[in-house]
């Protein structure tokens, strides 16, 4: 049997996570197509289960304009939602992009720009004597994950909103830019950093 390549052309070998933490919750199991058909959706913690890959495709699978209204990202008709295909298929696109300009496995450029987008602190609103306080909290491994790769994804939807650049254009800028660790340029770590920075305030 062959060796196992993302997409057949990118091998899992050699992809280092640094980040100890996280590396129980960066699934990198050698798959050609990342897709599970959602077998670890009823399970606790079976995100874990999934594919890095594939858990960054599932996360472009929304619609968004870019424009923002009471801190959310408006959602929008058609797009890439729902529609797995498409969202691999851009996914594939801008890994060819990002391989093509840094001659890097972009794999690993993945969990780099997962590293260092993903917040250590948040905080949260607590209700005390009918007086609401917000309360810095530590986040946890899994979910520090899953919020890098959501505003990994929501960067490439509103780079690609309304401008000339595909969503596999501007997914591929935002991972070079996010694995550099770019805070002028990457979306993902400049909501890290807001994120770490309220956090602060509310200790």
């Amino acid at each position: 049997m062959g060796v196992i390549k993302l997409f057949e052309k990118y091998d899992y070998d050699n992809i280092e996570v640094s980040d100890i933490s996280l590396k129980p919750y960066i699934n990198l199991n050698p798959v050609v197509i990342p897709h599970s058909y959602g077998r670890h959706g009823k399970k606790q913690f079976g995100k874990a289960d999934v594919n890095l890959v594939e858990r960054l495709i599932n996360k472009l699978m929304r619609a968004g304009t870019g424009e923002k209204l009471g801190g959310k990202v408006i959602r929008t008709h058609g797009g890439i939602q729902g529609r797995k295909s498409k969202a691999s298929t851009s996914v594939e696109k801008a890994f060819e992009i990002v391989f093509k300009k840094t001659k890097e496995n972009p794999i690993q450029l993945l969990v780099k720009a997962v590293e260092n987008s993903a917040p250590r602190e948040d905080f949260t609103r607590v209700a005390l004597g009918g007086v609401t306080y917000q309360v810095a909290v530590d986040v946890s491994p899994l979910r520090r994950v899953d919020m890098a790769l959501r505003n990994i994804a929501l960067a490439a939807i509103m780079g690609a909103f309304d401008k000339k650049k595909t969503l596999a254009q501007a997914l591929a800028d935002e991972l070079e830019q996010t694995a550099k660790g770019d805070p002028q340029t990457s979306y993902a770590i400049k909501k890290r950093n807001e994120v770490e920075r309220m956090a602060k305030a509310a200790r």
